[in-house]
């Protein structure tokens, strides 16, 4: 069995004195999609966070294709090839869209013309400013610079929270398209639990910081049960995911 890209162990981690993750571990392998489900306040952005380095880490382990990470920088886990897009976005408002595209880029698949290639919205918006561009278009650009550093994870944090159906469309399909053509390993983070599932090869689902359910995304799916009990969000299609 091939070792896993991403593997936490134990981990028990928060922010100061309060601590938000308790026992969490979990294995990704390298192509893999992972969906992270629960309701708000549970954990999910803390887990990310925690990946990334950037919480009170108290117990248990992370490790990156068997290197032991668990206390290293955030940017040199970026540097690695773990990339993350927020939920605030953090684009530079002050840059054009090209130059935040360009700004962090790093060699690999992941080009200008991949990218523009992918979402000719940043195409025609090229020379906007970061501040010129409606919500959707901040998170397109926010996805696409994430992808201009080629990580081999991306992890995604709500990335359709409260957009447009047609937005949530076209970054739907984008997510879809890196998971299954470009090798980009992807968790993530979504509301919707239909949307986040359909997208995905498995599923986690997080409640006061533990891990309480595990499944293949197809399985749980179907288990709309499941879904009620654990998340008590669901949707009938992509295009009815956004949020008011």
């Amino acid at each position: 069995m091939s070792e896993p890209l991403l593997q936490l162990r134990d981990v028990r981690a928060g922010y100061g004195d309060a601590v938000v993750l308790d026992g969490v571990s979990l294995d990704l392998p390298e192509n893999g999609s992972l969906a992270v489900l629960g309701r708000n306040g549970v954990g999910k952005s803390t887990l990310f966070l925690t990946i990334m380095g950037y919480t009170n880490f108290r117990r248990g382990n992370i490790a990156w294709k068997g290197q032991d990470i668990t206390r290293m920088a955030p940017h040199l886990r970026a540097r690695l090839g773990i990339g993350w897009v927020a939920q605030e976005r953090e684009i530079f408002p002050s840059l054009t869209v090209e130059e935040n595209l360009t700004v962090a880029a790093r060699p690999g698949r992941w080009t200008l013309e991949a990218i523009y290639q992918m979402l000719p919205r940043l195409l025609e918006r090229k020379t906007n400013m970061g501040n010129q561009l409606s919500g959707g278009e901040q998170q397109m650009l926010a996805v696409a610079r994430t992808l201009m550093t080629n990580p081999s994870l991306l992890i995604l944090d709500e990335p359709m929270e409260g957009l447009a159906p047609i937005i949530v469309e076209e970054i739907a399909g984008l997510i879809r398209k890196m998971i299954a053509e470009s090798g980009t390993t992807v968790i993530l983070a979504e509301q919707h639990a239909e949307l986040a599932l359909s997208m995905t090869q498995n599923v986690i689902v997080l409640e006061r910081g533990t891990i309480v359910h595990s499944a293949k995304s197809a399985d749980m799916l179907k288990d709309t049960a499941a879904i009620d009990r654990y998340i008590g969000l669901r949707v009938a299609a992509v295009g009815s995911a956004a949020r008011t």
